[in-house]
Parts: C-alpha cells; sequence; structure tokens
C-alpha cells in the first residue's frame, strides 16, 4: 500500500506544475548564499535571509513565467560578526542606505538544466541584468501545511565592483567574482 501511495505521488507531482500557478516563497526555508575569493587564497561564504519572492509559473507556455524577489541586505551573515558589521558599512553593502536588493525577471526560457531566468538585479542602489541558471523540483504535499511546496535553485555570478561594492578594496585583497546560490523553497497559492 505504502509504494502504491509513492507512485501516485511520483505520478501525480508534475501535474502540479502541469497548469499556471502562483507560488510564494517559503522564508524560513529560503536564502541566497554568496562565495567570494579573499587574498586570492581562499573562499569566503556568507548568505542572506529574510527573501520574499513570487513566482508566476507556466508551465505550458513558460515564457509568460516570471519572478520577482526581495532580499533583506542587512541580514547578511558569514558566521564572523565582527566582518557582519563592516559588510553593513558604506565599505560595501551601506544597509542603512540600500537595506534591499531586488531582482524582477525580464525573460524565462527552459534550458538543458531545467530554466534560464534574465532580469535585473537591483544592489546597492545598481541596476545590472543578470541570468540564473535555476533547477527545480518536483512539488511534495507538506504535512506541516498540506500545501504543495517545491524548490528552486539557482546560480549566477556577478562583479562586485559593477554594482559599486567594496571598490576600495584591489581584486588582489577580494576578488571581485561573486557566485550567488539562490535556494528558494515556494508555497502554492
Amino acid at each position: 500500500m505504502k509504494r502504491l501511495f509513492l507512485a501516485a505521488l511520483l505520478l501525480a507531482a508534475p501535474l502540479a506544475f502541469a497548469q499556471e500557478s502562483n507560488w510564494t516563497a517559503d522564508s524560513a526555508h529560503s536564502e541566497v548564499d554568496f562565495t567570494i575569493r579573499h587574498l586570492s587564497i581562499s573562499n569566503v561564504h556568507g548568505r542572506f535571509g529574510n527573501i520574499k519572492a513570487t513566482i508566476h509559473y507556466n508551465e505550458a507556455e513558460i515564457g509568460k513565467s516570471s519572478v520577482s524577489a526581495t532580499i533583506d541586505v542587512a541580514s547578511v551573515n558569514t558566521g564572523e560578526g565582527a566582518r557582519d558589521t563592516h559588510l553593513k558599512t558604506p565599505d560595501f553593502f551601506d544597509t542603512a542606505s540600500f537595506g534591499a536588493a531586488t531582482f524582477t525577471s525580464t525573460a524565462v526560457a527552459r534550458s538543458a538544466g531545467g530554466l534560464k531566468v534574465s532580469g535585473n538585479l537591483t544592489l546597492h542602489g545598481v541596476t545590472k541584468p543578470v541570468e540564473l541558471e535555476v533547477s527545480l523540483s518536483a512539488p511534495v504535499e507538506s504535512p506541516m501545511d498540506h500545501k504543495l511546496h517545491s524548490g528552486f535553485e539557482a546560480t549566477t555570478t556577478i562583479s562586485r565592483a559593477a554594482f559599486g561594492i567594496g571598490t576600495k578594496f584591489p581584486e588582489a585583497i577580494l576578488g571581485d567574482a561573486v557566485k550567488l546560490t539562490i535556494e528558494l523553497e515556494a508555497v502554492k497559492q
């Protein structure tokens, strides 16, 4: 009986995406992780929490899908309190002036690994186009809220200098390329 239930669940999961649907981020299970080179010898990792995102997903006409997200930049956490405090200053994110980063999609298309989402990222008061490579998991019903949940993982690399972040630090001290990994758990509305 348990196998029959599991088989039915696996067969039904793609049907949850087979229609036009709206999803919102589960902030408790979503984050933006970053990796940046330090002194050209090691990587430093950090994360942002407090993600608010909405996804309009159209399986039949994927180009009609869209994503918008807001990230609380003041939630930066590298596991090192003094560094986190410094990152919030005008030397880096200047969270007093630029407390949020936003992403708004401009195009969604299928790709070999899942989806390619193009859009505008606004960070530190600067807006630049970015492309996200996105993979998604089949929706499952949560035993907690009995709603469908799905995972979206997106990656991209941005230039910190292009966004005016940490510009007084040369690349030999702090790398310019910042790898972003977005882990988003979304709930079907």
